[in-house]
Parts: C-alpha cells; structure tokens; sequence
C-alpha cells in the first residue's frame, strides 16, 4: 500500500513541479520584455531630449532627425512606440507597448515644453527603419517619431 501512496505522489509532485516552472518561466520572459520596451521608450526620450538640446542652441527654425536603431520584434510581439501629449499637444511621454497586450508597457518622460507632432506621433515596429525628429517652427519646437 505503501507504494501505491509514494508513486501517487510521486506523479502528482512532477505535474505540479512542471505547473509553477512553467508559471516563473512566463513570469520571467514578462518581466525581460518590459524591460526591454523600458530600454526603448528611454532610448527614444533621449534622443528626443539631445535633439532638443540641440534645436534649442540656436535661435533659427531648424528640423533636426535621427535614425533610431530599433529591434524588429520584442518577446516575439510586434510593439508600437508613442508619444503621448496632453489635450493642448504639449508631449508628456514616450509610450512603449506590445501589440495586442497593453498589460506590457513602458513609459519614459520627456522634457516640458515640446509640442507633438500629431501627424506621426506612433510608429509600429517593422522592416522599415524609425526616425525621430525635433525643429523649430515660428518658435514652437516640435517633436516627432515615424517610419520610413
């Protein structure tokens, strides 16, 4: 009888052991994407924020851009990066979410003072590659991120 109890338990401590493995194993792979959306919406806001330092060095309407150095794919999703502004289009922050699963996100800040660029204020990852941009018009400085 006794070995009937220990191969019972035997068999139902593999299956549970193989359940929570397999839940911090999600857990992880979550976990290093959101990390990773992290690293691109920071890396996107300073970009934008060096390029504004550098508009903003001279008084004349310039446009200044920057080819971003994006990965293709995160966690094996598609993600959309995005500037996010408040109801008057002063930007506030670089958004950075997984298509499809918005659980997983991302937010960098942005310096004060930037209007967006409503017309390309998102930009989804693909082949093509990702620019972000920053000038000057009639002393509004502008920001903006899009694909080529």
């Amino acid at each position: 009888m006794s070995h009937v109890i220990c191969t019972a338990a035997i068999l139902v401590l593999i299956f549970v052991m193989q359940f929570f493995y397999l839940y911090v194993v999600n857990n992880v792979q979550a976990e290093m994407a959101t990390r990773e959306l992290k690293e691109i919406a920071d890396y996107v806001s300073d970009t934008l924020a060096n390029l504004y330092f550098l508009v903003n060095s001279t008084s004349s309407d310039v446009t200044l851009a920057k080819n971003l150095n994006l990965p293709l794919v995160i966690a094996d999703s598609i993600y959309i990066v995005k500037i996010q502004s408040d109801a008057t289009g002063f930007a506030q922050s670089v958004y950075a979410y997984l298509k499809g699963k918005s659980v997983q996100y991302a937010t960098a800040w942005l310096l004060p003072g930037l209007m967006v660029d409503q017309a390309y204020h998102e930009v989804e990852s693909s082949d093509r590659a990702v620019v972000a941009g920053c000038g000057r018009q009639s002393g509004n400085v502008f920001v903006w991120i899009k694909g080529t």
